[in-house]
């Protein structure tokens, strides 16, 4: 089963999105957007831009 992006309204009334993997289970989550159209973006932007993206560590 593949993943799915499911997007949704937050008690304080905003766009949200979640990526799930095949098992249900939630691997990514955006930000709060205040439009449906903002959240559709961004979860374009994710799917255009994460396929590429570099795998960095992150020093302390």
């Amino acid at each position: 089963m593949a993943g799915k992006f499911e997007y949704y309204k937050d008690k304080q009334g905003r766009f949200r999105f979640r990526l799930k993997a095949g098992n249900g289970e939630i691997i990514a989550t955006g930000e709060a957007y205040e439009s449906k159209s903002g959240c559709l973006n961004g979860i374009e932007s994710v799917r255009k831009n994460a396929a590429d993206a570099e795998i960095v560590e992150v020093q302390k």
